[in-house]
């Protein structure tokens, strides 16, 4: 995890709070010099994508579905004021504590964003997540994150996952059901566009969850 080299606040309310940890071997546990380990809060009701897959077939109510998204919202918005990009924005990575209060989890892969973009080109993350300027190996940003929140965003209100009858190659077209309402399939759109369009820096993705 890479939650102690970021700085990220331990007691930060849309993250998972950090209870602890070693950053050295004190000769008490065999660890290699090197090694970190942070302990966190347990979260008692996983994570939201055993939720939503509970309620394929009964979706989550709309209010559900906007608290949610707007905890995830938040939660990227206070990382990219900080200048981090989580770079593996999943429901998988997203954490319910025993009243349904999303924490976002698993830092592995993220890191602070470089002054110049075109120092942070590899591809990581998860497919099907992944913005496409990733998946081409070009410059990207914290729209990564947004361009996922986007994704995340549509599973939510789906209670199913994109793309998951389509090959790889298809599965670059983004595609928002006809029955969603208006307001959220434009946050979707503009998500999965953040990349290409200006104006969609940092907190971008709270600012217009909290619109709709």
């Amino acid at each position: 995890m890479g939650t102690t080299n970021l700085m990220i606040p331990p007691s930060d309310d849309d993250g998972a709070t950090i209870s602890g940890g070693v950053a050295r071997n004190n000769g008490d546990v065999p660890l290699h010099n090197r090694a970190c380990c942070v302990v966190v809060e347990f979260l008692v009701r996983g994570t939201l994508k055993s939720h939503l897959i509970k309620h394929m077939d009964i979706k989550l109510p709309y209010k559900e579905v906007v608290r949610f998204a707007l905890a995830m919202a938040r939660g990227l918005s206070c990382l990219h004021s900080r200048n981090i990009v989580h770079r593996d924005v999943k429901t998988e990575n997203m954490l319910l504590d025993g009243e349904l209060n999303l924490k976002i989890a698993d830092f592995s892969v993220a890191r602070l964003e470089p002054q110049d973009q075109r120092e942070m080109t590899g591809t990581t993350g998860t497919l099907g997540y992944m913005a496409p300027e990733v998946l081409k190996g070009k410059p990207y940003n914290c729209s990564f994150d947004v361009y996922s929140f986007g994704i995340c965003l549509w599973e939510i209100y789906c209670c199913d996952m994109p793309y998951a009858d389509l090959s790889f190659t298809d599965a670059s077209s983004a595609i928002v059901l006809r029955c969603c309402r208006s307001a959220m399939t434009r946050i979707m759109r503009r998500c999965w566009h953040a990349g290409k369009e200006a104006g969609h820096g940092r907190g971008g993705a709270a600012t217009r969850g909290s619109r709709h």
